[in-house]
C-alpha cells in the first residue's frame, strides 16, 4: 500500500467535506463486526467517515487499529471524525482519480 502525498490528502479531505459519518465506534468499542462494516463500507465507497461517540480519548489508537485491519489510508481526523480511504482494486470501479 502506497503512502498518501499531502496534496493526496488535501484533495480526499475536500472530497469527504460533504460526507455523514456511516460507522459509528460507541459503548462497545472497536469489536470485529465494526472492523467488517468498515471493510464493507470502503470495498463500496473508497472514502469514509467514522463517527467516534465514545472512546474519544483514545481515538488516535483506534484509529491505527482499523487502518492495519482494513489495509486502508488515514486521511485525517476532525474533531471526533476519522475520514479513511482505500482505493479500489478495480479501476473501472475507482471513484476518485489521485493527483499527481
Amino acid at each position: 500500500m502506497k503512502l498518501l502525498t499531502a496534496s493526496q490528502r488535501k484533495y480526499l479531505r475536500s472530497q469527504a467535506h460533504h460526507l455523514e459519518p456511516v460507522v459509528l465506534i460507541g459503548k462497545q468499542g472497536l469489536t470485529d463486526g465494526t472492523i467488517k462494516a468498515v471493510n464493507k463500507v470502503l470495498e463500496a465507497r473508497e472514502l469514509i467517515k467514522i463517527k467516534f461517540r465514545e472512546f474519544k480519548d483514545e481515538k488516535k489508537l483506534i484509529s491505527k487499529d482499523i487502518a492495519a485491519s482494513t489495509d486502508c489510508h488515514i486521511v485525517g481526523m476532525i474533531g471526533h471524525t476519522l475520514i479513511l480511504y482505500r482505493q479500489n482494486p478495480d479501476q473501472n470501479l475507482r471513484q476518485f482519480t489521485l493527483p499527481g
